[in-house]
């Protein structure tokens, strides 16, 4: 029997990409909430889950996130978390709007953020389990990805508060921070005007 028999996780991104690939890893019962999604390709992922549902939620939005974790509890009780992210679009700092870095954020830190609190009284009474998925973007320095790179920076820092604050709690906090991976997103992939690709190259190679 499968290690994740039985078990309920919500993931977010799961329209396309490692969001997507990581819903398709829990055979049994899921639930996958998606920012700005795709929602025709969120039901093709969850046709082939066995038990699972899927809801269009801004991830950046604080009420939004404890709707969505609340209705995943509702739905199907014991569950785990597991927060993906959205990958910024490369652009020079100094072009950089405060919109963009507002964006950055909000989707990568804030959304991870509002999901851990909402989560962390359900996770707590079951001795449940967090996963963030940063990046290496959160371990090294990223060129003309700023405020991606602060944001997973920050979801590194976060995740390690929450490890130490409820070590004794039997709540499991990790992150893991994968490389580069040939995904959509990867495939619609811009560089800003005159970039270095030397810099670029040095954390960004995606791996077939």
């Amino acid at each position: 029997m499968s290690a994740l028999q039985g078990k309920v996780t919500l993931v977010t991104g799961a329209s396309s990409g490692l969001g997507a690939e990581t819903a398709g890893c829990f055979p049994g019962r899921g639930n996958g909430f998606r920012h700005r999604p795709d929602a025709g390709r969120l039901a093709e992922v969850f046709a082939d889950v066995e038990r699972g549902s899927y809801a269009t939620v801004d991830v950046a939005s604080a009420q939004a996130c404890r709707d969505a974790v609340e209705q995943c509890v509702g739905e199907f009780g014991d569950w785990t978390c597991s927060s993906t992210s959205r990958k910024a679009q490369m652009r020079r700092t100094e072009s950089m709007t405060d919109d963009d870095w507002a964006q950055d954020l909000a989707v990568n830190l804030n959304g991870p953020f509002y999901l851990c609190r909402a989560a962390l009284p359900h996770l707590l009474e079951r001795a449940g389990n967090i996963i963030n998925v940063s990046s290496i973007a959160g371990v090294e320095g990223q060129a003309y990805s700023a405020g991606y790179c602060a944001a997973k920076h920050g979801l590194i820092g976060l995740t390690r508060a929450l490890a130490v604050e409820y070590t004794a709690d039997r709540l499991r906090v990790n992150a893991i921070c994968p490389g580069g991976m040939m995904t959509p997103q990867i495939e619609q992939f811009s560089a800003p005007d005159n970039a270095n690709f030397d810099l670029i190259m040095r954390t960004a190679s995606p791996r077939a």
